[in-house]
């Protein structure tokens, strides 16, 4: 079995990485020199770290850390079954064992193989009863969306989900006042998107606390997006910003520039002071063959 310690040394080695090649040759590491159990994944925070590259940019990283994380979710569930434990399949290393695992009989646990599937768990799946104790039904109702959310593809105990949720909601509750808007504009907002497909980071973060309730209900839709997300804004961001300035300023043709894509030289060119008055202007190139587009100060 591996060495916690050691595990902890890749696992911040793997969150520093400065490039897509040496992220793929710690986790070729991971796969290949470690085998995990439950406290050993939970004391490393291995399984949170590798979860969240699961939305990599780079398809081989995504690639490998979904790899790596089936591989030690199956780890996992053969050290349970060994040890006598239940062998019931869970989604998502990482949210199984930040906390205490789930147990293999009692009322705080999801359904068995012969129930839903626990890539579809919810409220109801879970066999969790409605009431909550708020003595209002839109708020035991956002409270069940919240759950929803948070457990859709989570292997962590039921108990704790359901506190996760009872908090969230009344975090919103307390610091709106009320149910009356933008309550409900606000539990919408966050039960999207904690339900995000192509955002499991965020679940996991608010499942295991690492993101606290309380910073998670001030957090707007763009500061919950996914990575992938906020990458792709910046560039609709940058694109805007060069189609505003084209709209309105005249380009120049010149063979000063060469396109790094079709190596012509036939370019249009404009300059625009995009930052403060003493900084250069910013020069903004479009070839005339292929329409590649750069900038440079």
């Amino acid at each position: 079995m591996s060495d916690p310690l050691e595990l902890k040394k890749l696992v911040k080695q793997l969150q520093s990485a400065p490039s897509n090649e040496d992220v793929l040759s710690i986790l070729r590491t991971l796969k290949k020199d470690f085998k995990v159990n439950e406290s050993v994944l939970r004391e490393s925070k291995a399984g949170l770290a590798v979860g969240k590259l699961r939305t990599h940019a780079s398809k081989d990283v995504s690639d490998l850390a979904k790899e790596i994380v089936k591989q030690w979710k199956n780890e996992v569930e053969k050290a349970k079954a060994a040890a006598g434990g239940s062998a019931k399949p869970t989604v998502g290393v990482n949210t199984t064992v930040r906390k205490s695992s789930v147990a293999s009989n009692g009322p705080g646990t999801p359904k068995t193989p012969n129930g839903p599937s626990p890539s579809t768990r919810t409220l109801k799946s879970d066999g969790v009863p409605s009431g909550f104790g708020t003595g209002d039904k839109t708020r035991d109702r956002c409270i069940e969306l919240v759950y929803d959310a948070i457990a859709s593809d989570s292997g962590a105990p039921v108990d704790l989900l359901l506190a996760k949720a009872k908090a969230i909601e009344a975090a919103v509750h307390e610091d709106i006042g009320g149910t009356a808007n933008p309550y409900p504009t606000k539990m919408r907002s966050l039960f999207v998107n904690l339900k995000d497909k192509n955002n499991p980071s965020l679940r996991e973060a608010v499942a295991s606390g690492e993101i606290p309730v309380e910073r998670f209900v001030k957090m707007s839709s763009q500061d919950m997006a996914s990575d992938e997300r906020k990458r792709a804004n910046e560039a609709m961001q940058q694109q805007n910003l060069h189609n505003s300035l084209g709209a309105v300023e005249q380009e120049a043709e010149t063979s000063a520039f060469q396109c790094s894509k079709c190596k012509q030289r036939k370019c249009r060119y404009r300059q625009a002071q995009t930052r403060s008055a003493d900084e250069p202007m910013t020069t903004f190139v479009t070839c005339v063959n292929c329409n590649n587009r750069w900038k440079f100060s």
